[in-house]
Order: structure tokens, then sequence, then C-alpha cells
């Protein structure tokens, strides 16, 4: 599961004129702009819970962090929401930790052109800026109502429901349709560390205190072992 960004930049040829010079310039400053419009991050998230500049939904206040990059439409951060969740949600409830999710979209590509992946990360800060507290809850609804990859996915009514039984406001409904954070979701993906021995960005991505796990041998399936003995060490 790899993921590229891809940027594009316009270039304008100055003409030898002191004038034309002046128009190319004008006009590349609103190409620029324009582009950098595109490319950028669009409409923040703006809760306490949420670090807009990393995409973090913080669950919990402990002074140490764990970080988990995932998207929805993943298998395996599904199995790992399985293996490692309870753990980290003790640590979250005894106050060792702030867990941090990082909901992001690498596997559009496998949703039939819905762009599930996007959709489902977009609806979890529409989540966090309704009420954090209601992440967890949402998140495991979501794992267990998971789609299989290579199909199109839940629906936005779909995601919707899934917000308001977690708890979310009806306020939610909008914000999942218009796809508000959608942007958001695109930019942040692209800040995903890549994982030590790794050719790009995968899901899901752990970090323990900032240090990044390597799946392929540092998630053996023991929570003990691979989060709780780092966090101590």
């Amino acid at each position: 599961m790899m993921a590229a960004a891809r940027k594009s930049t316009n270039w304008f040829a100055l003409g030898v004129t002191a004038a034309a010079v002046v128009i190319v310039l004008i006009v590349g400053g609103v190409v620029w702009f324009a582009n950098s419009q595109a490319a950028g991050p669009g409409t923040l998230p703006e809760t306490s819970a949420v670090n807009t500049e990393t995409g973090a939904i913080a669950v919990g206040t402990g002074e140490k962090t764990v970080d988990t990059y995932v998207d929805f439409m993943c298998p395996v951060c599904n199995s790992f929401e399985q293996a490692y969740g309870p753990t980290l949600q003790q640590l979250v409830d005894d106050g060792t930790i702030t867990l941090n999710i990082h909901p992001i979209s690498i596997l559009d590509r496998a949703s039939q052109g819905t762009q599930y992946s996007t959709r489902s990360a977009n609806a979890a800060y529409c989540v966090a800026v309704d009420d954090a507290a209601n992440i967890p809850g949402f998140v495991k609804a979501m794992y267990a109502q998971q789609p299989k990859e290579n199909t199109s996915g839940l629906d936005d009514a779909t995601l919707t429901s899934i917000a308001t039984t977690a708890g979310a406001s009806d306020a939610v409904s909008s914000c999942i349709s218009d796809g508000t954070y959608s942007k958001f979701v695109t930019a942040m993906t692209q800040k995903t560390p890549v994982q030590p021995g790794g050719q790009g960005v995968a899901t899901p991505t752990i970090a323990v205190n900032g240090t990044v796990l390597a799946n392929k041998t540092d998630l053996t399936g023991d929570p003990q072992k691979d989060i709780v003995a780092r966090l101590e060490g």
C-alpha cells in the first residue's frame, strides 16, 4: 500500500520588454496563488483535539504518545485495531498516553472511484470537530463495518449513521456529505512518515514517542512487547 505525492508547477517565460515582464509576473503570481490554494490543506478542522499541522486527532492527555496512521479501507489497519486497540485504550484511560489518530487516504484507488478512504477520513474529522470524545467509538464502529478493498465502500449516509450512533450530533451530516475536510485529508496524508526500510507510505504506520516502527519487524501482535515496553524504555 503505497502513496506518492505529486506536485506540478507552472513556469512562465519573461517577455523582452519591461511591460511584458510586469504582465507575466502578475499573471505568474495569480497562477501561483491559484495553484498554492489548490494544493493547500483547504478548510481546517478547528478544534483543540486536532493538530492542524500534523492531522493528529488526540485522544487522552498522557505525556507519552502513540501515533497511528490509518486508512479505514485498510484490512491490516483493522487487524491492528483488534490486536492493539484494547491496550491502547487502556493506556489512554489510565493517563499513560495521548493516542494520536491520523486518518489518511492511500487506498482511494481501491474503492471503485468513490474515494472511500478520503470520505471516511473526512468523516473522522467531522466527528472530531463535533465532539472528539466520540472518536474512539466512531473508529471501532468504522472497523466493525469495514468494506472490502475494491468495493465502493460505505456511502455518506452510512458514514453519517455510524457517526451519530457513536454520539455525534446531526451537524456532521452536511460535513460528511460536503467533504468539508477532504483537501485537509489529502494534505495530511502526504505528511505520513515512511517506515524504516520502507519505499513509501504504508498503513498502518505506528510511532511510539515519536519513533516510527517498521511493521515487518516491530509489530509482532504482542502489544505489551511492541507498545508498552517501548513506552517504558
